[in-house]
């Protein structure tokens, strides 16, 4: 019997082994000698060893933990609700746009056929209330922007020049009776929005030096002028034009309908970030629009300061969005690449390159999740907005160049990923007010003195 025994507790130790591995050792010692010592050791011996080998076979299969750049657990605060449109959200862009990513940001060519597969989301005018919008609070466009550019941040631009922007222009800007016409089909992505405020020779500088005119004729208003770097304006149903009012120097706003004679569009090509989204320059020449398509509450810059105050925010959410793809992409890499017989991700000086892109990721979302609340509080100010744009925007440029560098030389490929969110976080930077604008409008908050020339 304690033949038998021992026979039994050597068959179960035998299950811990691995047979190719086995094989290799063979070539280099004398199993037959090993297993003949095994076959002497007592019961206490047998039980310690085979501890000893289970234990070790723990170690070598422990499970490593889930890639999450949320590493405080701010998803958590969302309710039921807003956490089922966030998966949603996130599965649409994981299913449908990271398979095509690439290649469409290669080609400078925007996938079209996504555009109705994303107005099954429901998530157009996120916040707005009324006209077929899903009144959620302002949290969830932050979300959103950051669930979108997580994947592709040209996908997210389209989006917030579509949905934020051009939407938003009319839902503060419109009357009644053009909120109803453009709003609902809109929000369905029907209908597609663009938003023209800056111009080839005027950037930061276009609240006071608005190069595009317009002037009331009849009944009619006749705009001239140029602008530039819009978003979607190759195929927009409807672009919002700003021009500076000839007679009382204020600024208008105005729907200019796709087709509308006196104006051109011309993609702007051999873009290095955001090539997915379709830029272009737009020419416009004794462009006659009516009366009932100037947006009747935009009679100054003051009034645009509020869609750009209101987008703003989720700008800073994209900067975030773009900065945790590029963090959960290079984790992800470094747990499979290998060097020196290891992988990666167990070097000392990588971890400390995801600890800080970790810590700056966690410090973007505290800032953002806040003024989201502000912004649903009613509380949210141009400084509030213009300090969460530097400060993401430039954590953002600090947490791509590390995802970069911890892949070395594959940092470089488009089919890593990285190199995609590297070169968009370049545009994140400068847009919807560059890094020195904003920094002066917080600037004149905190001191009570403006800086501006």
């Amino acid at each position: 019997m304690e033949f038998f025994k021992k026979i039994k507790q050597i068959t179960h130790l035998m299950k811990q082994v691995d047979f190719k591995e086995l094989g290799e050792i063979s070539e280099k010692i004398d199993l037959p000698k090993i297993m003949k010592s095994v076959g002497e050791l007592d019961d206490n011996q047998l039980k310690g060893l085979m501890k000893m080998l289970t234990e070790k076979a723990k170690k070598g299969q422990h499970k490593l933990p889930p890639i999450d750049g949320d590493f405080y657990d701010y998803d958590l605060k969302l309710n039921q609700e807003q956490r089922t449109i966030q998966m949603k959200v996130r599965s649409f862009m994981e299913t449908e746009v990271e398979p095509i990513a690439n290649h469409y940001w290669n080609k400078a060519e925007f996938p079209m056929d996504i555009i109705p597969k994303m107005a099954k989301l429901n998530i157009c005018g996120v916040a707005y209330e009324g006209y077929g919008c899903p009144n959620l609070p302002f949290i969830m466009e932050g979300i959103i922007a950051e669930e979108l550019a997580r994947v592709d941040v040209s996908i997210s631009t389209f989006f917030g020049v579509h949905s934020g922007l051009a939407m938003g222009a009319i839902y503060l800007c419109g009357s009644e009776e053009q909120k109803q016409e453009w709003l609902p089909k809109m929000q369905k992505m029907e209908a597609i929005g663009a938003f023209g405020l800056t111009e080839p020779n005027v950037g930061s500088g276009v609240a006071g030096g608005m190069e595009t005119t317009c002037k009331k004729v009849g009944d009619e208003w006749v705009l001239n002028g140029q602008k530039k770097w819009i978003g979607n304006a190759t195929f927009a149903d409807v672009i919002i034009i700003w021009a500076r009012d000839i007679d009382d120097n204020q600024a208008k706003g105005f729907l200019l309908r796709k087709g509308n004679p006196g104006y051109k569009t011309e993609k702007i090509e051999n873009k290095m970030a955001l090539r997915t989204v379709q830029n272009a320059l737009i020419t416009i020449t004794d462009c006659k629009i009516p009366e009932s398509d100037r947006l009747q509450k935009a009679n100054s810059f003051k009034d645009t300061a509020k869609v750009l105050r209101m987008t703003r925010a989720g700008v800073a959410w994209q900067a975030l969005g773009c900065a945790r793809g590029a963090y959960e992409s290079s984790l992800k890499y470094t747990k499979k690449r290998e060097q020196f017989g290891k992988p990666i991700a167990k070097f000392q000086l990588i971890q400390n390159h995801l600890v800080e892109m970790l810590a700056n990721l966690t410090a973007m979302k505290a800032m953002v999740y806040r003024l989201s609340e502000l912004q649903d509080q009613g509380l949210l100010t141009d400084e509030h907005a213009s300090l969460a744009k530097v400060f993401c925007s430039m954590r953002t440029r600090d947490v791509v160049s590390r995802a970069r560098e911890v892949m070395g030389g594959n940092g470089i490929l488009l089919e890593y990923d990285v190199a995609r969110f590297v070169a968009d976080a370049e545009a994140i930077y400068s847009y919807e007010g560059t890094k020195e604008i904003n920094t002066l409008i917080v600037g004149r908050a905190i001191t009570g003195y403006s800086a501006f020339v």
